[in-house]
């Protein structure tokens, strides 16, 4: 009988559209910390990006995912964030997924600029309660001022941070759509499915009159 207990890293997000950053992340997360499988999973309704306006349907950011990991068996989509009851908290889905799955360790993967965030995240002591946070590194972050601030919310919330030894991608989706209204090629950047789709899709086309918001 295996009694080895589960590591499931969770990478979290809009999506909006999904991109190399996020894969390679993913991929370095699950090697670096000998993880069984990698869940994608997309945010519903995140509470500090309510406006959508302009975006990606969440059938169509769900579309995305699927296609850009769908080469990999350790990457998995979980759709437990995509519901229309509320806003999607991450302190609530850790805490559900650990009374779902006790014999699951969970690894939740943020950005270093999610870190310096992180104290005005809903119920930040119940989210270092409930899973091991994985920090990525950013290439403007200096690491020492990175393993400051991992070192004092250890103290401030009695978590468990651990640094992602790994270069990073910095690209954001944000860029990503804004080169598609201006024209530019995507390739590359995206993985050539999600390039297809957002094409076919007319995601991302600015309507005459619509603001463009940040996110």
């Amino acid at each position: 009988m295996d009694t080895r207990r589960k590591k499931i890293g969770i990478m979290g997000g809009t999506f909006d559209p999904i991109h190399i950053g996020h894969l390679i992340l993913g991929e370095k997360t699950y090697e670096q910390l000998g993880l069984d499988k990698i869940w994608f999973m997309p945010a519903g309704n995140p509470p500090h990006k309510r406006n959508r306006a302009g975006r990606a349907t969440d059938e169509q950011r769900v579309a995305m995912v699927e296609r850009a990991i769908s080469g990999n068996p350790h990457f998995e989509l979980s759709l437990i964030e995509m519901h229309d009851h509320g806003l999607s908290y991450t302190y609530h889905t850790l805490e559900n997924l650990r009374k779902q799955n006790p014999d699951t360790d969970y690894y939740f993967i943020i950005g270093a600029d999610s870190l310096y965030s992180f104290t005005t995240w809903m119920k930040p002591e119940r989210i270092c309660a409930a899973c091991t946070i994985v920090v990525a590194t950013r290439d403007h972050t200096p690491i020492k001022e990175l393993s400051e601030e991992m070192e004092r919310l250890t103290q401030l919330y009695h978590g468990h941070f651990v640094r992602l030894d790994t270069m990073n991608i910095d690209i954001s989706s944000q860029l990503l759509r804004q080169w598609h209204q201006e024209g530019k090629s995507l390739r590359y950047y995206v993985p050539d499915a999600v390039a297809d789709y957002i094409n076919e899709h007319h995601i991302y086309h600015i309507t005459e009159g619509a603001p463009e918001t940040n996110g």
